[in-house]
């Protein structure tokens, strides 16, 4: 059975982090082959915020994120997500609804983890830091497209890799479930009935 093609996902409404991989079925072992983020900005420009209602403008927000997310998937078999949980205020929970509802529209089987979780396979705690976990997953794979600034001339990594390196974890913490151990075994007895 060849590498099967994965993608780790970590939604937000302002910046949704995506890692394409191949897996090796037989060792579980991957290799993160391209690193995405999909950006997207609500209005701060104030005479256009007073001319675009909240709702447009997130509804605009939303598609963009879905476009991202199908355009990601392209080519890849199983999808591994970090799923939200909760939220501390009314506009968190928009946030929220649309990450879940574009995660609900994944276009491939999708394996879904906790925050927790991914922290968890990345830094070894449940409350790893954001820079743990960018710390963990460019020492993982440092090779990786991350994204990279020019401070003091030195090439140094900026904050957005935290959704990057949470897209990483979400599928190392993907490779512990039960859900992706039955996929792979699906997979091959498929293949090996053809």
């Amino acid at each position: 059975m060849n590498g099967i093609k994965i993608i780790g996902m970590d939604p937000s409404l302002s910046n949704f982090g995506f890692a394409k991989a191949t897996l090796n079925p037989a060792t579980m072992l991957y290799t993160v082959d391209e690193l995405a983020l999909v950006k997207t900005e609500n209005e701060k420009d104030k005479k256009l915020k007073k001319s675009v209602r909240k709702n447009s403008e997130d509804l605009e927000r939303a598609r963009a994120l879905y476009e991202g997310m199908v355009e990601a998937c392209r080519g890849a078999t199983l999808a591994i997500a970090e799923v939200p949980v909760g939220s501390q205020s009314a506009r968190a929970m928009a946030s929220y609804g649309v990450c879940v509802g574009v995660l609900a529209a994944c276009p491939i089987p999708l394996i879904q983890v906790t925050p927790s979780e991914v922290k968890l396979a990345g830094t070894g705690y449940k409350s790893g830091t954001k820079d743990e976990m960018i710390e963990w997953a460019m020492a993982k794979f440092p090779t990786a497209n991350w994204l990279l600034t020019k401070r003091a001339g030195q090439m140094v990594p900026v904050a957005a890799n935290e959704h990057l390196a949470d897209a990483v974890g979400a599928i190392e913490a993907g490779l512990k479930t039960d859900q992706l151990k039955q996929a792979i075994a699906l997979m091959r007895g498929l293949r090996e009935a053809a």
